[in-house]
């Protein structure tokens, strides 16, 4: 019989990934997903089992969660520009929602829960790259939001026995973003953008850097998260790939017709310091940000 395992946000872009490998592992997987972000197509695996519910429902959690070992919770409203206009909702969601997840967790007597943090937890620091050692520093709703789930994590295997682990994840890009609407990721707007014709916005000037981790290297940090003997105490962990590039390099790799707009509210450098994964899980980052964008630029049709 197939181990259950459950993905919160299945249907979204990291969830769907996840939910594509899981069941290539031969997992039973169960799908939560409010499809609050639309249900598209190309993110529904027919092999997994879906439910449209809301992660704050917690008796209806429990009956999803029941008999499950893994629960892999990805579910959240992204983006820190959202968050920053929106902190109410996102609160609600990514805090409220995040407790819920764990709650009906410790009653479903679920093993594990795999939580879905962020870089953004550490805001401006002095110093790269960022280690998990750092004490979190957020600037927006978003990091503050994450940041905050990952303080109960921490309790969780103590208080209710319920193990969990923290993976703190660096722009997250690959198939399946979104480069749709005003919160699109970067990498997604640039694309469309440059398909479309139309010139590349840079929010500030450009300098500003990020860690780009692909999708994949995502999902298989996961993975390894729910596997590895050596956490569920609540670690924190970061998932990046170890280099910084500034969005200009990012836009350049796509186009050179390129504009700037106001600057946005968000940490100016980002880095990840990855040495943490590789000794707690074994993980390595293996997709270089180059390849990731040549592998996008064929799926838009763009040459």
């Amino acid at each position: 019989m197939s181990e259950k395992v459950v993905v919160t946000g299945g249907a979204g872009f990291i969830g769907s990934h996840l939910v594509d490998a899981l069941v290539g592992h031969g997992k039973e997987v169960h799908v939560i997903d409010n499809y609050v972000g639309g249900k598209h197509e190309d993110r529904i695996n027919p092999k997994a089992i879906y439910q449209e519910l809301d992660i704050r429902s917690t008796d209806a959690l429990v009956s999803v969660f029941d008999g499950a070992d893994i629960v892999f919770h990805t579910a959240a409203i992204p983006r820190v520009p959202y968050s920053v206009e929106h902190p109410v909702e996102t609160t609600d969601n990514n805090i409220t929602g995040t407790v819920s997840v764990f709650d009906a967790a410790a009653k479903a007597k679920v093993r594990r829960v795999v939580y879905s943090s962020s870089g953004s937890a550490y805001g401006d620091q002095a110093v790269l790259p960022l280690e998990e050692s750092m004490i979190a520093n957020p600037v927006n709703p978003y990091g503050l939001q994450k940041y905050v789930g990952e303080l109960f994590a921490k309790i969780w295997p103590g208080v209710y026995g319920v193990e969990t682990v923290c993976l703190r994840y660096f722009n997250v890009y690959g198939p399946r973003l979104d480069p749709v609407g005003p919160y699109a990721l970067a990498v997604g707007a640039f694309l469309l953008a440059r398909k479309e014709g139309r010139p590349l916005t840079i929010f500030g000037d450009g300098t500003i850097t990020r860690d780009y981790t692909h999708v994949r290297d995502i999902v298989n940090g996961n993975i390894l998260a729910s596997q590895s003997t050596k956490v569920g105490k609540g670690e924190v962990i970061n998932l990046g790939a170890g280099r910084n590039v500034t969005i200009q390099y990012l836009a350049e790799l796509i186009s050179k017709d390129i504009v700037y707009g106001p600057p946005r509210v968000e940490s100016h450098d980002s880095k990840a310091d990855n040495r943490r994964a590789k000794k707690l899980l074994g993980w390595e980052p293996s997709v270089t940000l180059e390849d990731g964008i040549a592998e996008l630029k064929q799926l838009f049709g763009i040459s």
